[in-house]
């Protein structure tokens, strides 16, 4: 674990000298904090930029508050532009009911695109045992719009993310101990009852990510 942390901290260092700008997105689960915690130390300058798409937990929002603190870190909120009152489908229920690719392309690709033409660098924590999806992903991925995802925490399994949040005495997100795995917007997170970590996210639809880390695209 030691040599992964090392060559994180080689990284940054390698964007610092090449002149490279860089931020971080984060969605603050426990699962989240060792590349918080690492950054923090190697990258302390960095952005963490947290999509504040409305439908957050409130419980995830005051553990935000407190990682930052304990941390700290430099979080910067970003929402989406369209009123939610503008979110609704023909019926007045919010997307998320009925096109929860739309929902989250409004709230969390869509506000993400102007950093991605701001800065070289997007730095997030997706790991490949995470899902198939992941498993494919490189270290270092391509932007369309012309820079670079660095995806740190990409090799590390899910015992060293926890091994690493023992060691550390890392804080617990709230939910963790109501059965909770993987935490996103609260109309579409239930407990998982099986399978991978991320299976209470959009159950019961072919659905797994919200479109961050496939492909940045425009409706």
């Amino acid at each position: 674990m030691a040599k992964k942390i090392e060559g994180i901290e080689n990284q940054f260092q390698f964007f610092r000298n090449e002149g490279r700008t860089y931020f971080a997105s984060s969605s603050f689960q426990t699962h989240s904090l060792p590349m918080l915690h690492i950054i923090g130390k190697v990258a302390p300058e960095t952005p963490i930029y947290f999509i504040q798409t409305g439908f957050h937990f409130p419980e995830t929002l005051s553990f935000r508050d407190r990682v930052g603190e304990e941390f700290g870190l430099n979080i910067l909120n970003i929402e989406s532009q369209v009123p939610k009152v503008q979110q609704r489908n023909s019926i007045g229920n919010f997307y998320f009911t009925s096109d929860p690719d739309y929902c989250c392309f409004l709230n969390k690709t869509q506000p993400m695109e102007p950093l991605l033409e701001r800065f070289d660098i997007w730095v997030n924590g997706v790991r490949a045992d995470q899902n198939a999806n992941r498993s494919s992903l490189n270290s270092l991925e391509k932007t369309p719009q012309g820079g670079q995802r660095y995806h740190p925490m990409l090799s590390w399994s899910k015992q060293e993310i926890w091994q690493y949040i023992a060691e550390h005495d890392l804080p617990r997100h709230p939910l963790d101990a109501q059965g909770y795995s993987s935490i996103g917007c609260e109309p579409c997170t239930v407990k998982p009852a099986f399978g991978d970590e991320r299976d209470g996210r959009w159950l019961g639809q072919k659905k797994t990510e919200c479109g961050l880390h496939t492909e940045l695209v425009s409706k």
